[in-house]
């Protein structure tokens, strides 16, 4: 059963545009939809890291709203953040889901137990995961992901019970 879900968040959580204004301040899009199965998946009872390349104060803020207690921004080397973080949980890599949609998510989604990329992941990706999701990324892929997890886990009615 899958304990820990990573997530990336520029094509997964996000559309993968980043909006710069003329202050130079940031902006992300995140739909509430995936943010409600994260904070259920966490309600649960299970762990939910962040591994993304970029380093953002929009991401620290969501990450906090959601109650992600592993964040980890401005990561080059994913595999290694996510060893040291499994490690750290003392799970293995047969208990952890990931989600990443380009090449820097490559050896990280080839390690997990369950791998998933939204339907506009790159090639690369696509080929190598268990699972390319029919949301793009930003538009409900990781709540489509942990929709896939909770079913093959038989934990909906759990997963309904956070909010009923």
């Amino acid at each position: 059963m899958i304990k820990l879900i990573v997530l990336d968040v520029d094509g997964c959580l996000t559309d993968g545009r980043i909006i710069y204004s003329s202050d130079g301040s940031e902006t992300k899009n995140f739909n509430v939809k995936d943010g409600l199965a994260i904070s259920s998946w966490i309600r649960m009872g299970n762990h939910v890291a962040i591994i993304t390349g970029r380093n953002s104060k929009i991401v620290e803020t969501r990450a906090n709203e959601l109650g992600v207690k592993y964040l980890f921004q401005a990561v080059k080397d994913k595999e290694k953040v996510l060893k040291e973080l499994i490690d750290s949980l003392e799970l293995k890599y047969y208990e952890v889901g990931a989600i990443g949609d380009d090449l820097n998510d490559f050896k990280m989604l080839s390690k997990v137990g369950r791998s998933f990329t939204p339907k506009d992941g790159v090639k690369e990706i696509r080929e190598i995961v268990d699972t390319v999701l029919t949301c793009s990324g930003g538009d409900g892929a990781v709540r489509e992901m942990i929709d896939i997890l909770v079913d093959e886990s038989d934990l909906r009615e759990e997963f309904m019970a956070v909010w009923l």
